[in-house]
């Protein structure tokens, strides 16, 4: 009588039989897996690029070394060094910031700003400039008619809704800032003051590049002010020549009155239509720039409102395909 002896195969043996039956299988996990780790490699990658670019998410690890400072938009775990909201990553000095693609205006010293009158108070404004607190502009922060140096007196305080009121938008410089983060305006020169004979538009304040200059005289018969804080007024040049005008020693004391009484008076001028077609071409203009992420600077706009008079009519740049060609030109200038 014959004896079967039944042995277990080994793991060696297991292996093989499953290449056997299943080695077409096997090849597309074995793709499947080089796949997957292409993939984070790709990830980890642009991850690395977005970084380096200054670009970041949150959630993303910016740095390592413990010798740089936590500034805003960022937080740590160890040494470790986070972002916490999508933006780009600044540096001064030691100190690591990320600025917001999106959000709210954060006002710094010197910024010159658009803003808007909501409140009358005791010696003081309060304006609406886009950011998280309203800014206060004092009562002896302001040039009023009479002279520059003059103490402010009783009858200024009684008479402060005649030079600002509710509703007035005006052309300012950021003075200081409170502990709260909220801002202190100024309007210590001619360039500064009420703004009028054109309109307000607003874009995103991270598209706002920083320049020496944010009052421009733009071809067509047009002055704008491209406020840091994403807040654009576009006038009829000659109107508002008051703009440009530097505080300088050739200015004599009644020319200096006159601006100033000027500065702020309620009156409008009648604006020519083609000069009213160009500030539509120009708002219009700072849209596109603003709806293809393009940031924002006197020789774009310029090159973007050269682009724009293929164009017949202002109105024919609101759509998408106009938009997206006059960013590209002005990107392309």
């Amino acid at each position: 009588m014959a004896i079967l002896t039944i042995q277990k195969a080994t793991p060696r043996e297991e292996e093989d039989v499953e290449m056997v039956y299943s080695d077409a299988d096997s090849d597309a996990e074995e793709q499947m897996v080089m796949s997957d780790d292409e993939n984070e490699d790709m990830d980890d990658n642009a991850q690395a690029a977005n970084v380096a670019a200054g670009l970041v998410t949150p959630g993303k690890l910016i740095t390592e070394d413990p010798i740089w400072m936590r500034g805003h938009g960022t937080y740590s775990v160890g040494n470790k060094t986070f972002s916490s909201t999508a933006g780009v990553v600044t540096k001064t000095n030691k100190l690591l910031s990320v600025v917001p693609l999106r959000g709210r205006y954060q006002p710094q010293i010197g910024d010159h700003v658009v803003g808007r009158i909501v409140d009358v108070g005791v010696k003081r404004w309060r304006v609406d400039i886009g950011a998280k607190q309203l800014a206060v502009l004092q009562l002896g922060s302001v040039n009023l008619p009479g002279g520059i140096l003059r103490r402010k007196q009783e009858s200024d305080e009684l008479q402060m809704r005649g030079f600002l009121k509710e509703g007035d938008l005006i052309n300012t410089e950021v003075q200081s800032l409170y502990q709260d983060g909220s801002a202190a305006l100024h309007t210590r020169s001619l360039r500064y003051g009420k703004l009028r004979n054109g309109v307000l538009i607003t874009v995103p304040s991270a598209l706002i590049v920083r320049a020496k200059s944010h009052v421009h005289q733009l071809p067509g018969g047009v002055d704008t002010v491209v406020g840091v804080n994403g807040w654009i007024w576009l006038c009829m040049a000659w109107a508002n020549s008051h703009l440009t005008r530097e505080n300088t020693t050739s200015i004599t004391r009644l020319e200096e009155e006159a601006s100033l009484t000027e500065t702020y008076s309620d009156k409008n001028e009648d604006i020519p239509r083609s000069v009213r077609e160009n500030i539509a071409r120009y708002a219009n203009c700072f849209k596109a720039l603003a709806a293809n992420e393009v940031g924002i600077t006197e020789d774009r706009v310029i090159a973007a409102y050269e682009a724009s008079l293929v164009y017949p009519s202002a109105g024919d740049l609101i759509d998408k395909e106009a938009k997206e060609i006059i960013a590209a030109k002005a990107i392309a200038a």
